[in-house]
């Protein structure tokens, strides 16, 4: 989600270059009015725990541990026939995400489950050095995603080892995003450790050239053209617009005071506003949920439409289309009301963590982006793997390996694997880079055409379109299969 905002998709300045990063959303909780409150599914409480984790599981001399933290919710678990969910954590406070994944919460009682929500290294409060874990990539070099895995089959381990009833029961892992692409992995690398997995708007595909780099901006784009004529034309003319305004002082003045900007803008700024409005509406395109909800904001039923009200003519003059620009983001920022002005350097949510996750952006997860500003409304940027590489050196001394990942994990060539449900929304732009067509018997597709990012793990409204209802279905009937062969072969 990027160093300098939490964002889906972050537009980073890094030294002189603007770099395309990725940054991978997460569950928020449906809420239909403005204001936060706790996921109307979750009921029951849950026990908070630590489990001593080493810091390199793939070694033998370092014999450094440290705190993980973890969560379990039992109300409803049995443990004759029981099972147990357990949520692949991602970048980011795993409370906020236990309190925010309703899905689990709601088939939890029928499927006799326990639940565990298990803390990603350095995220949260799981931090293998304390202070001193982001200091520098010495301290950071143990955050990977193996090392992850390692520590949820640790923990499984321990969970059965020490909780009565729990070693003999089947396990499911779970999980959304980042956290869905862990728990795809998880499967494919500890298939004796769980049954089968749940991965939902999961982009493994979008990493090592996989996918077509312009794919994401894309589906973005198509998203604003389907709710509001001329909408993405209007977005994609403001460039051009900000670009002039931006040339003279006057105009830099101009642009602060009609975008109702917290701080002043000067000409180096001018790349940093440019990043902070292209990730506003790809966030927009995250969450174009059909009902209001506050997980990145405070938004309105499918807020795309909302915004793109504002944006029914390019044809208008400049300053008239800035000004409506401003209207469009004020729908994102400022729903509520209560926003003075709007800050350049803040676009969403302080529960995911952004430094861990733009150094996992360096190392593994290199998820090309490029636009050429015709197929997409943004202005166009050719992914220049060398220019990132160099970027990411900068920061943090270390180069991407944006090969590894494919060799870690076997890219498209995952055919040998099995009971990986894979889902994705056709409204959500990482599902350019997701699996969305059957492989296997086993390893499944299920498309939900009105859901953007991993819709079907969210909490169950009046609001919920037919095709998610669908999809909530048919992936627990793919789980009461996985059980229901666990228990057959275990007897």
């Amino acid at each position: 989600m990027g160093c300098r905002a939490l964002l889906l998709l972050s537009f980073i300045s890094l030294g002189a270059a603007t770099t395309i990063r990725p940054r991978l959303k997460t569950l928020g909780s449906p809420d239909l009015s403005t204001t936060p409150i706790p996921d109307p599914a979750v009921t029951s409480n849950y026990s908070v725990l630590y489990f001593q984790q080493k810091v390199d599981h793939f070694g033998f001399s370092d014999t450094r541990t440290f705190k993980q933290r973890y969560l379990v919710a039992d109300k409803y678990w049995h443990k004759d026939g029981g099972s147990i969910l357990f949520y692949t954590g991602n970048e980011g406070d795993i409370v906020w995400f236990c309190n925010n994944t309703g899905f689990m919460w709601e088939v939890a009682e029928e499927l006799k489950a326990m639940l565990v929500f298990a803390e990603h290294r350095y995220y949260g409060e799981s931090l293998p050095f304390g202070q001193d874990s982001f200091k520098d990539s010495q301290h950071l070099n143990f955050l990977t995603s193996e090392q992850a895995l390692a520590d949820f089959a640790e923990l499984i381990r321990h969970l059965k080892k020490t909780i009565p009833g729990a070693k003999d029961q089947p396990v499911i892992a779970i999980g959304g995003s980042y956290g869905g692409m862990l728990a795809a992995w998880f499967r494919m690398k500890y298939p004796h450790v769980v049954v089968g997995a749940l991965a939902a708007s999961a982009p493994i595909w979008q990493l090592d050239g996989m996918a077509p780099c312009g794919e994401f901006m894309k589906i973005v784009t198509k998203d604003f053209r389907k709710s509001g004529p001329y909408c993405s034309e209007s977005i994609r003319k403001s460039w051009n617009v900000i670009n002039q305004l931006s040339s003279t002082g006057s105009g830099l003045q101009w642009l602060t005071n009609a975008l109702h900007l917290c701080s002043p803008l000067t000409s180096e700024k001018i790349p940093t506003l440019k990043g902070w409005i292209a990730e506003t509406w790809v966030n927009l395109a995250m969450v174009n949920y059909p009902y209001a909800c506050n997980f990145l904001q405070p938004l309105p039923a499918w807020p795309i439409k909302e915004v793109c009200q504002y944006l029914k003519n390019p044809n208008v003059s400049d300053t008239v289309l800035l000004q409506n620009i401003f209207q469009a983001l004020n729908v994102y920022y400022n729903y509520s009301g209560q926003a003075g002005c709007l800050n350049i350097s803040q676009t969403t949510t302080s529960n995911l963590g952004s430094v861990g996750w733009s150094y996992q952006a360096c190392t593994e997860m290199i998820m090309p982006f490029c636009t050429n500003g015709v197929d997409d409304m943004f202005e166009p940027f050719l992914w220049d793997l060398e220019t990132y590489s160099n970027d990411c050196f900068n920061q943090w001394g270390v180069k991407p390996r944006p090969h590894w990942m494919t060799t870690m994990y076997g890219g498209k060539n995952i055919n040998s694997h099995s009971n990986i449900v894979f889902s994705n929304g056709d409204l959500d732009p990482w599902s350019g880079g997701g699996v969305t067509k059957d492989i296997s018997d086993t390893l499944v597709a299920i498309n939900i055409p009105e859901g953007a990012h991993h819709l079907d793990l969210r909490s169950h409204t009046a609001f919920d379109p037919s095709s998610v209802l669908l999809s909530r279905l048919l992936e627990v009937k793919h789980m009461k299969k996985w059980i229901a062969d666990f228990y057959t072969n275990a007897n």
